[in-house]
């Protein structure tokens, strides 16, 4: 019984292959994680005699308190199942919303580090030399770290005795709060180190070295790193009385308790490479570290923002992720030195499993930058967590295989005569196919960081088709930064009758623009329940799917081709099919099936009328969404087309986008 609270008849069983990166993470999700934030003093199952009407769906009291936690975990499930079928970066929004909703706090309180990081990183990153995506990076290790923990029982019992949890299911969702927190913000610091290696690029000559370069430095601070007087008070209960002034001083002093044994150094030695970390990175080699300013960010913003309640196992996940980049490998363990010490999990579980996945995750990552475009990265990776040990083979695409040729052959000629001349790369390539002593260089750097004694490695390279063939992506561009907004407006304007007006009139951006307009829509979103938020979210995302069917686009470039300000009603038409396929697919995939029962009962008995009628199975086709969008009457055919319009006025407001049709031949 993975959802007590549903029925999980209704539920698609998955079919992924036993020991795969995606059976272990969805099965952590479904089957470890039962009874996710359940509170047990409430209804624990569908048959409870205690039946309450605590929780929320469209609106408050509508369905049991744990119904509604049961309803959060299947979305989660099925946002991480859609991104790793298809890698786009607006499939990890998905992941980041759903975790933020369930864990954090309301997504707009922590929605501007999420959406700097991405929008800073397509916009500012293809003036770098080296430099690739780190938005749906952080999802992928995320997701890793799920499987990892769901398939190596020797990690989970690590873990069960570093925090003195016994029980199997509380363990698996004290990690999944705590390690979604540190795995998904741990490069969220990226935009301070982005525009140091912008000046580093812009002063690169071939063959020169980083230290002839000028370079950037943060100064002034004092009030970024400074910590109130609240959470002063919280800190003094953690740490017996002990006052801290900054997030420098906090770190330093965790770090010291956790590692300056194992590893030889002092909380005053800590404190200074923390302090120089921003003010000298000349003194790091001349690197800037993103991970110093994603765990004091983090730090800031949970605590000095928005007053979380503080834990010691918080300040687990911000010295996680403060190690995860070079203060580990380089003032902590000096990996490349003879004395190195590769990390143990039970020194600090999380540190540990953010490491080892932030290295294996090198799959499917945007190139930004001008070299990283030329270079080879794997497009794929297969997993085999079988027998606790992590079996990946790192998939290239087929079409490059005449750079592969090449390299092999560059390669077996300079084996012949090594001496006095450089081996031949093909970057990432060669860092896995080249093996010295049966260990590839890649998988032999993953061993200096992290002790893999009990957790077994092998890493081995394939070529494949490519990896997301099918997954098309759409002429329309944009960031989708506004994708939030985009959604809360959809869900607003039904309750609002004054929108109607507003387009009948044509002034549907005046309307939208007005302050109090904007605010009522703000606070009728957040009412919504998780699954109804991202309902209005993928209605959202797909857009560009429908724009693409009836021969238009969006951009904010200016092109020459006929503007949109209007749909024809034969477009509408085709719009109106593909969102109603969208919302059936939608709904069977979350549990939903066919009936009539009272509007009251709806969400309760999980039945909508609108469905289709003596519907078997879960995935629906396009000719079965159309004979059922053909006998629902005008009215609820609607339903499906304003959104689409009200998106003509949005589009304009957020993005500054405007939408074209194509031209015809």
């Amino acid at each position: 019984m993975a959802y007590t609270m549903l029925d999980n008849t209704t539920i698609r069983q998955r079919d992924y292959a036993a020991d795969t990166l995606e059976a272990a993470a969805l099965s952590f999700i479904r089957e470890r994680c039962e009874g996710l934030r359940f509170d047990k003093d409430r209804a624990m199952s569908r048959t409870d005699g205690k039946l309450d009407f605590d929780g929320k769906s469209i609106k408050r009291n509508q369905i049991p308190f744990n119904m509604e936690k049961d309803i959060d975990r299947l979305c989660l499930e099925n946002a991480v199942d859609r991104f790793l079928k298809s890698g786009k970066k607006e499939d990890a929004f998905d992941v980041y919303f759903c975790y933020l909703e369930m864990f954090v706090g309301e997504y707009d309180k922590t929605r501007r580090m999420i959406e700097l990081l991405s929008e800073f990183e397509a916009n500012g990153s293809g003036l770098l030399m080296k430099h690739r995506d780190h938005y749906s990076h952080s999802v992928y290790v995320f997701v890793l770290g799920l499987a990892v923990f769901e398939s190596n029982k020797g990690f989970r019992d690590t873990y069960k005795k570093f925090y003195g949890i016994r029980e199997e299911q509380e363990a698996a969702a004290h990690y999944l709060q705590y390690w979604g927190l540190a795995s998904l913000f741990h490069d969220i610091g990226y935009p301070f180190e982005l525009p140091f290696e912008q000046v580093c690029s812009y002063f690169e000559v071939d063959g020169d070295r980083r230290e002839d370069r000028p370079f950037v430095a943060y100064h002034a601070l004092e009030r970024f790193v400074a910590i109130n007087e609240d959470v002063k008070r919280e800190l003094a209960k953690l740490f017996e009385g002990k006052a801290f002034s900054s997030t420098d001083e906090v770190f330093a002093h965790v770090l010291a308790k956790k590692l300056g044994v194992a590893y030889g150094f002092t909380e005053e030695q800590m404190l200074t490479d923390l302090l120089e970390k921003p003010t000298q990175p000349n003194k790091s080699n001349h690197f800037m570290d993103h991970a110093y300013f994603s765990a004091t960010v983090l730090f800031q913003k949970l605590f000095g923002e928005m007053q979380l309640e503080m834990h010691s196992v918080h300040l687990d996940v911000l010295t996680a992720i403060l190690m995860h980049n070079s203060l580990y490998k380089f003032s902590i363990a000096h990996y490349k030195s003879e004395s190195n010490k590769p990390f143990k999990a039970e020194l600090h579980p999380l540190a540990y499993m953010l490491m080892l996945c932030d290295e294996l995750q090198c799959w499917d990552r945007t190139a930004y930058g001008r070299n990283s475009k030329k270079e080879l990265h794997p497009m794929g990776c297969t997993f085999d967590f079988s027998g606790n040990v992590i079996k990946a083979v790192y998939l290239y695409d087929e079409k490059e295989m005449t750079k592969v040729n090449r390299f092999k052959d560059e390669y077996i000629e300079w084996l012949q005569n090594p001496e006095g001349e450089k081996a031949p790369g093909l970057k990432a390539y060669s860092g896995m196919y080249v093996k010295k002593n049966g260990m590839s260089g890649f998988q032999e750097e993953i061993e200096r960081i992290v002790d893999l004694s009990d957790m077994g490695l092998s890493v081995e390279t394939g070529v494949a088709e490519h990896v997301h063939a099918g997954n098309r992506s759409y002429l329309s561009d944009s960031n989708f930064i506004h994708l939030y907004n985009f959604a809360m407006i959809l869900n607003g304007r039904w309750e609002s009758s004054d929108w109607k007006k507003a387009k009948a009139a044509g002034q549907e951006e005046q309307f939208l623009n007005d302050e109090s307009v904007k605010t009522q829509f703000a606070e009728s979103f957040k009412a919504l329940s998780l699954e109804y938020k991202l309902s209005n979210i993928n209605q959202a995302k797909a857009f560009a799917r429908y724009m693409n069917a009836i021969g238009c686009f969006y951009t904010d470039k200016a092109v020459d081709f006929e503007l949109v300000e209007r749909f024809s009603d034969e477009e509408l038409m085709k719009i109106g099919l593909l969102e109603h396929q969208r919302w059936l697919q939608e709904h069977y995939d979350m549990g939903w099936t066919y009936d009539t029962p009272d509007k009251d009962k709806r969400d309760l008995e999980r039945r909508h009328k609108d469905m289709i009628p003596e519907f078997s199975g879960f995935d629906v086709s396009e000719e079965a969404a159309q004979r059922n969008y053909e006998r629902l009457d005008k009215a609820t055919q609607d339903k499906d087309t304003d959104p689409m319009e009200c998106m003509l006025a949005m589009l304009k407001m957020f993005d500054g986008l405007r939408i074209y049709r194509l031209n015809e031949e």
